[in-house]
């Protein structure tokens, strides 16, 4: 039985209307002065940090300690302001699989594995309320690299569910293959969905444990009982 199922955010449980990505220009232009770059810049997978790194390399910014603490304290401002504006929705199915994955008689606990920072990710999932449904999660303050991300999720999980976690009763659910990736990386199950970053076939490729168009196409039951 699973015991953990671990959401991405952006393309998997919402679209933020590019919040993100306006946020993330906007912060670039008013505290850097810097106003071109990120238009090149691919998100989808990414975390934060590195894509902040990435931004900071193409313009020869020094990666200090201290830009990146300036970048992010404004970063969520921007995002929050941003976001109130943006045409958001929540991806088919989000509220359905999450409903029923608590009314199981044995209901996983749920988390999220995401490249957002945690404060970016819950201004995010705090617009749809969704917040308040995950426990814990794996973040990019836990680590730049999405793998280490999952691993550090992995931990947290079996703070709060013991030490015996299985790597095999966690699920992890995304819509590119970097989350894809990043679920083999600690030895889980991944489902794959169509609703962001990656077509389904592309998905495929990757040899997820289950690969479906949206989350209306899976059941609570499926994800547990596999």
């Amino acid at each position: 039985m699973v015991k953990l199922v671990l959401f991405d955010i952006d393309g998997t449980l919402v679209h933020t209307g590019h919040a993100g990505t306006q946020a993330f220009a906007k912060t670039f232009a008013t505290e850097f002065k810097l106003h071109h770059g990120s238009e090149k810049m691919k998100f989808a997978g990414r975390t934060d940090v590195s894509l902040v790194r990435e931004f900071f390399r193409i313009h020869g910014l020094p990666e200090t300690p201290e830009h990146f603490e300036q970048f992010f304290e404004r970063y969520v401002f921007w995002l929050d302001q941003i976001l109130a504006r943006s045409h958001t929705q929540i991806c088919p199915g989000v509220w359905e699989l999450i409903h029923n994955l608590h009314a199981l008689p044995q209901p996983p606990v749920l988390g999220l594995l995401t490249g957002n920072i945690r404060l970016g990710a819950e201004i995010k999932l705090r617009h749809f309320g969704l917040w308040n449904q995950f426990q814990f999660g794996g973040f990019a303050d836990d680590h730049e690299e999405r793998d280490h991300i999952a691993a550090a999720a992995l931990e947290r999980g079996r703070r709060v569910l013991g030490k015996n976690l299985q790597p095999k009763e966690i699920v992890v659910i995304g819509d590119t293959p970097f989350d894809v990736r990043c679920g083999k990386f600690i030895g889980a199950k991944t489902l794959a969905v169509a609703t962001g970053g990656a077509k389904l076939d592309e998905l495929k490729n990757f040899k997820p444990d289950w690969a479906v168009a949206d989350l209306t196409h899976i059941s609570a039951e499926e994800i547990v009982k596999s």
